[in-house]
């Protein structure tokens, strides 16, 4: 059953997150994990000459990606950081709107070579809805690739998340966890035409891993 987001209370929580996660002295940098220097680079997305990042967060990755010469989009839930990337990256070519990627591709008419999320709109948006909207704004030849912790073994489906701890008004969004062979199926079912969905092993025993999930249309 799909699960209620109040989009309204989902900002305010990301306008939180983006006020301590933006770091005015950041570098461009894009990483798939959560570890620096590990895992794939931005070879998963092929060769695009433009992309759309889905919560894009901290545009630190458009960034790398427009200064090399990729024709670099977002968008991103939170006001207040697409105002801070807006400020901090424009001058990389990198360009980035605010709104709910659901809905954002809902109305959007242009369309990109790869389309990408790193911890961000592909693990908060119901796949059922966000996986055909990603499909339909794919260039022919086009790759969406995604990536965010693994599920929780037997928590799967939607997964309620406070922000911090838990005193303070209630923050809430709810994220969408399952296991590999799931994440290919659903892409599968939304239109893609090939699939293939894995876990990397963090770089320290018995850390966290990173699911890297990669879809292509032909």
């Amino acid at each position: 059953m799909p699960v209620p987001h109040d989009i309204a209370a989902e900002t305010e929580l990301w306008n939180t997150y983006a006020e301590s996660a933006f770091k005015e002295d950041a570098e461009p940098v894009f990483n798939w994990t959560q570890y620096a220097g590990h895992g794939p680079g931005p070879e998963l997305l092929g060769n695009p000459a433009s992309v759309l990042e889905i919560g894009c967060g901290t545009g630190r990755a458009l960034a790398y990606l427009a200064s090399r010469g990729v024709k670099a989009h977002g968008v991103d839930l939170s006001p207040v950081m697409v105002k801070k990337t807006t400020e901090r990256w424009s001058t990389t070519g990198a360009t980035f709107d605010q709104g709910n990627a659901v809905e954002y591709l809902a109305d959007h008419e242009r369309t990109y070579d790869a389309v990408y999320s790193v911890f961000g709109a592909a693990w908060f948006a119901d796949p059922g809805r966000l996986f055909p909207l990603v499909r339909a704004c794919l260039n022919d030849g086009g790759v969406f690739a995604f990536s965010h912790p693994p599920a929780i073994p037997g928590a799967y489906g939607p997964q309620g998340m406070y922000k911090g701890g838990f005193g303070g008004k209630a923050m809430f969004t709810y994220r969408y966890s399952f296991r590999p062979p799931v994440w290919e199926r659903l892409l599968f079912r939304a239109g893609f035409d090939s699939a293939s969905a894995r876990v990397i092993e963090a770089p320290h025993d018995g850390h966290i891993g990173t699911l890297v999930v990669q879809a292509k249309v032909f």
